[in-house]
């Protein structure tokens, strides 16, 4: 690769972190992207920030926290903070966008030379049509270094072969939007996630997702093959990510291990050696900010995050011991305070919204998985047990991860794990102290009750 390399950078909405083959997932579903995972570096600690779509994108772009960059929901960023697209123009980058295209606001702030959002992208979701917006972009790119944003709206509800897909597209909508190219029966899903219970509707709509993570990868491949017909393969680098976990309840719009886990890809010919995975290290997705200046020669502005750089081209294997994610508001504007701290062993979450009276309800919630939990916990009490833990919570929740990554079981308590949650919490309230958080006050007012 010579000169400044372009960038490729594809998001996922709301893909399981651990879907992907290379991350652990059924083989079968991800071809393309456990290809990519081949011949890159995969992350096996990479987290977002907040695992909701807009506010995630935000924090991205900006490198700054939600509380620090004004996008704490489905919000515009702060006027006063510097964006990706902006940096990168300076440099002299074209800048485009497929998909997603107003999940970063304000819209006109990110400058970009080529925008197409999902109604044109067969609702975000027909391989053909990115490969050929795509393929306009780099047209129009002549000799300049270029940074296309390319968003997939696949796996986000509806799934496909959902009943519920009048609900979201119209009959016009859903003729635009292809099949993926291959289609999960329940049968076929090996096993829903283990913080799910094993129920017959639940594994119907977990292939129902399995179908619409395997259109993602259709994108994926039609996107990589654009790169391959224009002879831009070399000279691109390719960061494969989602932008939170998948939208069931225990993952999206909440702060559990599943639910900010990123299956996140960088390939990088001649600066990474494919097959590279970085185990140990914690990252966040606010440290791309950095990245993509550090690689493009852009100004990084203030911002919260790390380059990952020296992780990428093996001349550090240090990054975090630790990482800290966060969540504010739902998609539907209800306020759920959340601070959670994960490292190699425990997670840590503190409830600031949980008061014994207010019930937690997002998007997480609708479709069939939610509804079969709640119609066998009739006959089951410690499903009933779960679902009313799932709707009100407590002030802290503490999970040894090492053993039980699903966090089915809270310990916070267990005496036996004093220690361990004295810490988690003073690692937590030094991250509240030096970005400002604005629940700092709230957090020590509830470990004294």
């Amino acid at each position: 690769m010579t000169g400044r390399p372009n960038i490729l950078f594809i998001t996922a909405d709301d893909m399981e972190g651990t879907t992907p083959g290379a991350f652990g997932g059924q083989n079968d579903v991800t071809p393309a992207l456990d290809a990519l995972a081949a011949s890159g570096a995969v992350f096996e600690r990479a987290h977002v920030p907040i695992a909701v779509c807009q506010p995630s994108r935000s924090a991205m772009m900006t490198g700054r926290w939600p509380h620090r960059n004004g996008a704490e929901g489905f919000e515009p960023i702060d006027d006063d903070v510097p964006v990706l697209t902006r940096l990168l123009a300076d440099v002299g980058y074209r800048a485009g966008i497929l998909g997603k295209v107003t999940h970063l606001q304000p819209v006109e702030r990110f400058e970009w030379d080529h925008a197409v959002d999902m109604a044109e992208l067969g609702m975000g979701r027909d391989p053909d049509r990115y490969a050929e917006e795509m393929r306009a972009f780099l047209e129009g790119a002549d000799d300049e270094p270029w940074f296309l944003m390319l968003n997939a709206h696949d796996p986000h509800r509806p799934f496909h072969g959902a009943e519920d897909v009048g609900r979201f597209f119209s009959d016009q909508q859903q003729e635009g939007i292809p099949s993926p190219s291959r289609i999960f029966s329940p049968g076929e899903a090996e096993s829903v996630p283990g913080y799910l219970p094993d129920l017959p509707e639940v594994r119907r709509e977990y292939a129902q997702y399995l179908s619409s993570a395997r259109r993602c990868d259709d994108v994926v491949a039609a996107a990589l093959r654009v790169l391959e017909d224009t002879g831009t393969s070399e000279d691109t680098v390719v960061v494969f990510l989602s932008d939170n976990g998948m939208a069931f309840p225990f993952s999206k719009a909440n702060c559990y291990l599943q639910s900010t886990r990123t299956p996140l890809i960088v390939r990088w010919p001649g600066s990474v050696a494919p097959g590279t995975r970085v185990e140990s290290a914690f990252v966040s997705m606010l440290d791309l900010f950095a990245t993509f200046c550090d690689i493009t020669g852009a100004t990084a502005t203030p911002n919260d995050g790390s380059s990952l750089v020296p992780l990428l081209t093996g001349t550090t294997e240090q990054h975090r011991d630790h990482v800290v994610t966060v969540f504010h508001e739902t998609a539907a504007k209800k306020r759920y305070e959340m601070r959670c701290v994960q490292d190699g062993t425990h997670g840590y979450i503190w409830n600031g919204w949980a008061d014994g009276e207010t019930e937690y309800r997002a998007e997480n919630m609708i479709g069939l998985t939610w509804n079969a939990m709640v119609e066998a916990a009739q006959q089951d009490s410690a499903l009933a047990e779960r679902v009313s833990f799932y709707q009100s919570r407590q002030a802290e929740e503490l999970y040894d991860l090492a053993a039980d990554p699903d966090a089915l079981h809270d310990l916070s308590g267990d005496p036996s794990v004093r220690l361990a949650l004295a810490g988690m919490r003073e690692a937590l309230r030094a991250w509240m102290v030096e970005t400002a958080d604005p629940q700092l006050a709230a957090f020590d007012a509830s470990l004294r009750d």
